[in-house]
């Protein structure tokens, strides 16, 4: 009997090891550096209110991730005011005013961050941001967790030719820090990053931070973790660790 399709293959699949000696590691903001996307939905659903949008019903967090999560504020106010776009773009830039105001009360880093942060540090690792959010809203998240000096570029999606779910962002951060996408991987939270990713030919550890598993799992992720304490990762780093000849992780 023939076995279903990947599952004599899911290790060597989902594992990073093949990826030694790692280069690189690339980092999506919201929602993967942060726990953002609540403070995006508030703001969302206050000034469409505000404004009478859906009749004046407030949206639901299920409309929140199939029509904002991940995607670009250019796609986002087509979505809002398809007939009237200068509009929407406006709109959006209020409501990212918004978002930044409540970001300097509220924001707080994904567990085990740090712990991800000091593993890159201690190897020597290249590492980018790359983003969809606008620049003041990705350098702001940045810099609130205390992270402006540890990345060494950051990739914001609408300076691109195409932004996420197109692969140009990453492999923008591939050619800015001069490595090999055969050696390098990337954390990301949305199915549109995860598909920019995968599209950019790297694998990409997915986390579920506020997007559903089910839908996150059709973008192709290497692997899902629920934060950057997960078990599943720090075993795939510790082979990365073994592969290269670098010891054991410390988790």
């Amino acid at each position: 009997m023939t076995a279903p399709a990947g599952e004599n293959s899911t290790e060597s699949s989902s594992s990073l090891a093949r990826l030694a000696p790692l280069q690189a590691v690339l980092f999506d903001v919201d929602g993967t550096l942060c726990d953002s996307d609540p403070l995006h939905y508030y703001a969302f659903r206050e000034m469409l209110l505000e404004i009478g949008y859906n009749g004046g019903v407030l949206v639901d967090e299920d409309w929140f991730v199939k029509t904002i999560a991940g995607k670009h504020n250019d796609d986002i106010a087509a979505a809002l005011f398809p007939d009237d776009l200068e509009r929407g773009l406006k709109f959006c830039d209020e409501k990212e005013a918004m978002f930044r105001r409540l970001v300097k009360e509220q924001l707080k880093p994904i567990d085990g961050l740090y712990k991800v942060k000091k593993w890159i540090e201690d190897r020597g690792l290249k590492r980018a941001a790359v983003t969809n959010a606008p620049r003041l809203n990705g350098e702001l998240i940045i810099e609130i967790l205390g992270l402006k000096d540890f990345f060494d570029v950051v990739i914001i999606g609408s300076e691109c030719e195409r932004a996420k779910p197109f692969p140009d962002p990453y492999l923008k951060a591939l050619e800015l820090l001069k490595v090999s996408k055969d050696h390098t991987f990337i954390f990301e939270d949305s199915v549109s990053g995860i598909k920019a990713g995968v599209a950019a030919g790297m694998p990409v550890v997915g986390l579920a931070t506020r997007n559903p598993p089910h839908l996150l799992m059709e973008a192709k992720p290497a692997f899902l973790i629920k934060d950057y304490e997960d078990p599943k990762l720090w075993a795939d780093l510790e082979e990365i660790d073994k592969k290269s000849g670098a010891g054991t992780t410390t988790v």
